[in-house]
């Protein structure tokens, strides 16, 4: 029972860290969504990250996760340093993405979150008590969400806003 409940902490980690910045950027509509990358544009003309990564989404994603573990009595601490792995990897793969010159907002189901959930996971599994079978599982069932809810989180930026968190 307790290798469950550590499975549903770590995935509940993830989802607040991720999915935060992404309801914050809906309900803000797209104010304080100041870059992380501050407009830097590379000698190649892209853009370092893009617009969709902010400040915001990097600030609510760690206070979302920081509230998410003390409902798990894990230290703030380790809570907002797993946000902060798991948003940097994001936006690492954001970074890799516009060197493909992928359009921003572009989805690779499955790639978009892997890094994401794999990096936290590996680097704190000890102190979420996680095993590496239970690292795969977690990680297999953030990805899952993912890319069910792909199109849901997707829809209104790809229309009308070219910032999201």
């Amino acid at each position: 029972m307790d290798s469950l409940l550590d499975e549903i902490r770590a995935l509940a980690l993830l989802i607040a860290a991720n999915g935060t910045p992404v309801i914050v950027a809906q309900l803000s509509r797209d104010r304080w969504g100041i870059p992380l990358d501050l407009g830097w544009v590379l000698p190649d003309g892209e853009r370092f990250l893009g617009s969709h990564k902010t400040w915001r989404g990097l600030i609510c994603g760690i206070l979302a996760c920081i509230g998410i573990g003390m409902l798990f009595s894990l230290p703030p601490g380790l809570t907002a340093a797993f946000a902060l792995t798991s948003l940097l990897a994001d936006a690492g793969w954001s970074a890799m993405k516009r060197r493909m010159r992928l359009r921003p907002g572009t989805e690779l189901i499955g790639l978009d979150s892997l890094g994401e959930a794999l990096l936290p996971l590996t680097l704190f599994a000890s102190e979420l008590a996680l095993e590496f079978g239970e690292i795969i599982a977690v990680a297999a069932a953030f990805i899952v969400i993912d890319a069910a809810t792909a199109q849901l989180r997707h829809r209104r930026w790809l229309k009308e806003s070219p910032n999201r968190s």
